[in-house]
């Protein structure tokens, strides 16, 4: 789940990071109410998940209620045009208003994991406001990192060390240790995957203010905050997300296509290696679906429905390698899916393997089916039965 910036903000706000002034608006007549009677001048930037809002046009500055209401309105009128991040631009729902910050030097700081060392990775750069990208192939040697041992956590020294070895001008090194800690407290806090602070805001007086803020939460992580559920509505989902969302999974756990094969696998590396499977062996898939973890009889109810009823699949290919994920708790869920679900029955291909997996196939044994041994063998099987076209349930 990705944030929009002013609820990133909120998040910073709440571990005690600095951020402007602000307040988050639907409607040109908020901001104008806003601004009404308010000295100094203010940003007022659209809320969507793409960048380069600057150069589109969607961030103007205002003085005063007339000229916050007729931005505001300029903003609103046309959508986010399409960029490499989303080649079909993003309607524009809200505004965030806030103080504009006399800058003087920019930085940048995020935290995110490192899939090597299986750590959390702080990165920091005198270079603020442009993309990480762009900086790592321009300006190499002004990255700063450090792998978190998280047994251990973040200490002020790792700040402080970061920003010397990142070259950060010396007015932020007093207060960035403390704001980075802050971070690290979002980060585990809420379960995210990133937070970012680009550009990190020196001002002429001296104060250091989080002028952006990116954060990507791990949807597995959502139960522990409710509050989510609500943001989460104001989010720009698509079709496919929003039914991913409304069937228990994150919004990136499901994606349809045109094809007849359906799938259902556990973790997005092997949901997308069944998808190949299907396609090597000569099918068409009708979807990618990560059932994620603890995939019980309601999870995996849930998402045979999902495929059934929004997909033109013919069979359904369920591909579970057991680890956090055992395979007698998927066959218990796919022998009681299979009893309660409403919605019109489809061919079974399954195949199981890791930990439990001999209970899971005396599981499924006793209800009549017969799982297959390896993937490959079950995208044959699969392709198979869709060009068949049976209407029945089997394995």
């Amino acid at each position: 789940m990705n944030l929009m910036e002013y609820q990133g903000k909120e998040l910073f706000r709440r571990a005690g990071i600095p951020v402007p002034q602000s307040r988050h608006a639907i409607a040109p007549d908020d901001v104008a109410e806003f601004l009404n009677g308010v000295a100094g001048e203010w940003v007022v930037k659209a809320q969507v998940l793409m960048g380069g809002r600057g150069k589109a046009g969607k961030i103007k500055f205002a003085k005063g209620a007339a000229e916050g209401r007729s931005v505001s309105e300029e903003i609103l009128a046309t959508p986010m045009p399409p960029n490499r991040q989303n080649p079909a631009g993003e309607p524009i729902k809200s505004l965030l208003v806030e103080e504009k910050l006399p800058i003087t030097k920019e930085a940048y700081c995020a935290i995110t994991i490192d899939r090597s060392t299986k750590k959390p990775a702080i990165i920091v750069s005198r270079f603020g406001g442009m993309d990480i990208e762009e900086v790592s192939e321009k300006h190499p040697e002004s990255i700063a990192k450090f792998f978190v041992d998280t047994a251990i956590g973040y200490s002020p020294f790792v700040g402080r060390e970061l920003a010397f070895e990142a070259g950060l001008d010396p007015a932020f090194r007093k207060q960035f240790p403390a704001i980075l800690g802050a971070l690290y407290d979002v980060f585990f806090r809420y379960g995210a995957k990133l937070v970012e602070i680009n550009p990190l805001a020196l001002t002429t007086d001296g104060r250091v203010y989080a002028s952006d803020a990116k954060v990507e939460l791990d949807d597995d992580a959502l139960f522990r905050n409710p509050e989510f559920a609500e943001w989460q509505q104001a989010l720009p989902l698509d079709e496919d997300e929003r039914l991913a969302a409304e069937s228990g999974l994150g919004i990136r756990n499901f994606r349809r296509f045109d094809g007849t094969v359906g799938t259902m696998a556990n973790g997005a590396g092997l949901a997308m290696a069944t998808m190949d499977a299907v396609s090597f062996a000569g099918g068409k898939v009708a979807n990618f679906l990560d059932v994620g973890g603890g995939a019980n009889a309601e999870r995996v109810r849930k998402c045979y429905e999902l495929v059934v009823n929004s997909t033109d699949a013919k069979v359904l290919f369920i591909n579970i390698f057991g680890g956090i994920t055992r395979g007698d708790e998927v066959a218990r869920g796919i022998v009681e899916a299979l009893k309660t679900t409403t919605s019109r029955r489809i061919p079974l291909v399954i195949r199981l393997t890791g930990t439990n997996e001999e209970e899971g196939r005396r599981i499924l044994a006793e209800a009549g089916m017969t799982p297959v041994e390896t993937m490959d063998e079950g995208a044959e099987r699969a392709v198979e039965i869709a060009g068949r076209t049976t209407g029945q349930a089997s394995s």
